[in-house]
């Protein structure tokens, strides 16, 4: 970079400081030859990032110019970086040669630069920048007339959905979507905190609905299905921001598919979090319920794996259709093996048809969708001649086949193993083209004549170490070493002195010249016909687009269902019957994680029973710490979420009753960037839970009431159980601490007693994990504390504590003391009402002027003694 004096701004600089602008806010990767260099404060926050060295050169404004930079052919690994630190990135190229520019404006014009892409972590298509397992989604929100309208899509593989929610929902559909990046409109106060604004402008609905006519090529979206003014508008503002991101260049998009909302289980962000469908609560895959039962050999397969937890169905009929497709091959280990070895070795076509739509393809990529769609149409062939096959196969079948043409196209036209790299050639195979054949071969002589000059030169001269070479700056050339150089300067000799180095000298000839040429220009016709064939296979192929993403979605459903067969039959799963009626019958359940992890050490886990059913919903659960509560109550909500997402379940059987939502209240932290406590976060989640269950709802509470007082606690988790049970009426697993709830059981003729056993041997505790009727006879706090390592001391001391507050318990009737007369959560709320009419119809009748002094000072202590009765 040239350098200026203070107040000076060189051309240069005015080119990068235009372009920063531009790039609005992102880092600006400023190409210059065969690096990507970032200056100033860009530097300085990607040389942290990236851990490189941070430089300086030339000055500006009478500044050292802070500078760092990454080579142009590794810059995918360092863009990789930065888009996980949380960067957004612009890259300016070169979009004129130094030939060009010197043309254009003399010899010391500047070379054009423009911003070609944004990359953003919603935007990649490169797999060395995306998790082959994962998908990434980009997400658009905004509100329209009091709606929610969500735009998402993968632009990696061109799936697009989008749904309409009101804005109270706008947080459990984005968490089902687990979006890389969300842009939303400025100036909207309800914008998540995350997003990035665009002008509002762009969620317009009728914006929307055009831009997708365009992007589709058609007049009407009716074929593509019916779409409300919010889903239009959120589409329009996804649209317009991949046009924006694109400069211009739209990536594979497929047609909208409208989500219902009522489609699928619903599931909010803290249940999903709770749950750890798709990542740890440590924010990894490890340890998630998808790492424990993915055994898809495909990336393609475990990102439909994960829609499929992420959104498990409501329609029976299609839980059905995908339960059938696992039974067939689970019932089948031969066929089920022969199939996964098949899977195994493809590509993942969908990934490379995204790159290519996107104009970031190559040559490789047109050789993944034609051996792609080429074992497709194979695998169809050899699974259609099977017998007895279950509906959702034959369904999906005719979409893996179809491409005879396009295949036998591209094996013509490309060799076996075409490169990454269309710039050098060598991917059209010989044959397709007589003229490019022909070209190749005049290069191939030419060069054959040149090793023959090289012959022929070295016998004229003498020079045993004569070589003719090659490089970018001069071509060919004749070098020799130093002591010989005499030779080839005689005047007479047929060279041309070229260039002196330290120990070689170089040197031209009239014949290598007029050879280079030959050479140069058959390769570069070459190169040009190459680059034509590549263009039109890449048009056939943008033009066969959504019947190649419909076998890429094929291919991955089958290789979710073989991979759910092969995972029930390693854990000795079952298929779960569902049902509408209002139950959950789950016999020997247990909780897919743990269980893995246990088997990783050799121990064993100890399956449980749950029988819940109209007469008998909700199921009180007590016992001692680390006895397993709370396993018990997440193995059943992930039996229910695996059952209607379409697999196999970790039961000895299993009769699933259709939930509509899932609730878990499982564990809570501080959430200090919204200012709530981990008490407040438990009551903010127990009131979503209160206020959104139905009687077709799964919950799972534990410890409601622990983040406050002892006595608060209990007042709260009381109530709490009582609205379940006789409100919301949800199938509920409760566990809980707090022996006095026991006595609901008088009251609540639907909820039944239930703990995790435990026993104390020879003064230590032994959990035993299992779970039996009845209340649970103490918590062994004291005993769970003393296998924790607390000090023997403090133990002692707190057993004297314990003893004499359970002595003043037994003499005062205890926490519970007056409970036992407390009318039901209704007829509470109800007293109450009328408590208080009582008051309002006393104020009523006084008339206020009229009372004396001494009246009134009555009439103050009557009311007093009213409002105390109401409070008895």
């Amino acid at each position: 970079m040239a350098g200026s004096k203070a107040g000076k701004v060189t051309p240069m600089m005015q080119q990068y400081h235009a372009l920063k602008r531009e790039a609005e806010g992102c880092l600006l990767f400023y190409r210059m030859g065969d690096f990507f260099e970032l200056f100033f404060d860009d530097a300085r926050q990607a040389a942290a990032i990236l851990d490189i060295a941070l430089t300086s050169r030339g000055e500006h404004d009478g500044q050292p110019v802070p500078m760092c930079g990454v080579p142009v052919h590794a810059a995918e690994g360092y863009l990789a970086r930065l888009i996980k630190a949380g960067c957004r990135v612009a890259i300016a190229e070169q979009v004129e040669t130094p030939e060009e520019a010197r043309k254009r404006g003399g010899s010391k014009a500047l070379v054009a630069r423009d911003i070609v892409r944004f990359v953003t972590a919603g935007t990649l298509t490169e797999d060395a920048l995306l998790e082959p397992r994962r998908a990434n989604i980009l997400a658009a929100v905004c509100e329209v007339r009091g709606k929610a309208g969500i735009a998402a899509c993968d632009i990696s593989t061109g799936r697009m959905e989008v749904e309409e929610c009101a804005p109270d929902d706008i947080g459990a559909a984005l968490a089902r979507l687990g979006a890389s990046e969300l842009v939303a409109p400025e100036d909207w106060a309800s914008a998540p905190d995350n997003a990035i604004t665009r002008p509002r402008g762009d969620f317009g609905s009728d914006d929307g609905e055009a831009r997708l006519k365009s992007v589709h090529g058609v007049a009407t979206l009716d074929g593509f299905g019916q779409f409300t003014r919010a889903m239009l508008a959120a589409a329009g503002g996804l649209i317009a921001y991949l046009d924006h991101v694109g400069r211009g260049k739209l990536p594979l998009l497929l047609p909208p598919v409208a989500h219902s909302g009522s489609a699928a289980l619903a599931m909010d962000e803290a249940t999903r979090t709770s749950l750890e469908i798709l990542q740890s609560q440590q924010g990894s895959r490890a340890g998630s319920l998808i790492a424990a039962i993915d055994r898809c050999v495909t990336g393609a397969g475990a990102r439909q794996l994960a829609d499929d937890l992420a959104a498990p169905l409501m329609d029976a009929a299609a839980i059905e259709a995908r339960l059938s497709l696992v039974h067939w091959l689970h019932d089948d280990p031969l066929l089920r093996a022969d199939l996964r070895d098949v899977l195994r070795s493809l590509p993942d076509i969908g990934r490379a048809l995204g790159r290519v739509v996107a104009g970031r393809g190559s040559p490789r990529d047109l050789g993944q969708i034609r051996d792609g769609l080429a074992e497709a149409r194979r695998l169809r062939d050899f699974l259609a001649a099977r017998p007895d096959r279950p509906q959702l196969l034959d369904s999906i079948l005719p979409h893996m086949g179809g491409h005879g043409h396009l295949v036998d196209l591209m094996q013509r036209a490309l060799v076996a193993a075409p490169p990454t790299d269309c710039g050098q050639g060598g991917y059209i195979a010989a044959g397709y083209d007589a003229a490019l054949d022909e070209l190749r071969a005049m290069s191939g002589n030419s060069r054959r004549a040149i090793a023959a000059m090289e012959s022929r030169y070295r016998e004229e001269t003498s020079v045993a170490a004569l070589k003719i070479k090659h490089n970018g700056v001069l071509g060919y050339f004749i070098e020799v070493p130093a002591r010989y150089a005499d030779v080839l300067m005689q005047p007479d000799s047929g060279f041309t002195h070229r260039q002196t180095m330290a120990g070689a000298v170089r040197f031209n000839s009239v014949m290598l010249h007029e050879e280079a040429a030959r050479i140069a220009q058959s390769g570069g016709h070459a190169l040009a016909a190459e680059e034509a064939h590549f263009e039109e296979l890449t048009a056939q192929v943008i033009e066969a687009r959504q019947t190649i993403a419909a076998a890429a979605a094929a291919l991955a459903r089958i290789d979710v269902a073989a991979g759910q067969a092969e995972r029930a039959a390693d854990g000795g799963w079952c298929r779960p019957a569902i049902t509408q009626d209002n139950c959950l019958n789950i016999e020997g359940g247990r909780h897919p994680v743990v269980e893995a992890a246990l088997a990783r050490s050799g121990e064993r886990f100890v399956a449980n029973d749950c029988i819940l059913s109209p007469d008998d919903r909700l199921w009180l659960i007590g016992g001692p710490n680390m006895g397993g509560k709370s396993t018990f109550l997440r193995q059943n909500a992930l039996i229910v979420l695996l059952a209607q997402a379409g697999g196999y379940v970790p039961a000895t059987a299993a009769t699933v009753g259709l939930v509509d939502r899932l609730f878990s209240r499982v564990g809570a932290s501080d959430n200090l960037a919204r200012g709530r406590s981990t008490f407040m976060v438990e009551m903010v989640e127990t009131a979503a839970i209160l206020a959104q269950a139905t009687t077709r709802s799964f919950v799972i509470l534990d410890e409601v009431g622990r983040g406050t007082s002892t006595y608060d606690g209990l007042a709260l988790a009381w109530a709490a159980v009582e609205a379940v049970h006789g409100t919301n009426r949800s199938r509920c697993l409760f566990a809980t601490h707090y022996h006095e709830l026991s006595r609901l059981a008088e009251s609540c003729d639907a909820l039944s007693l239930h703990h995790v056993r435990a026993r104390e041997w020879r003064g230590d505790l032994v959990l035993l994990h299992e779970l039996a009727k009845g209340p649970a006879d103490r918590s062994y706090g004291l005993a769970v504390a003393k296998l924790a390592g607390v000090p023997k001391d403090v133990v002692a001391r707190a057993k004297s504590v314990l003893d004499r507050l359970e002595k003043g318990r037994a003499e005062t009737g205890g926490l519970a003391a007056g409970l036992g007369d407390l009318p039901l959560f209704a007829a509470a709320s109800q007293l109450q009402g009328k408590d208080a009419d009582e008051l309002r119809d006393h104020l009523d009748t006084l008339d206020i002027d009229a009372l004396s002094p001494r009246e009134a000072l009555d009439m103050l202590y009557e009311l007093k003694r009213l409002a105390g009765s109401t409070q008895t």
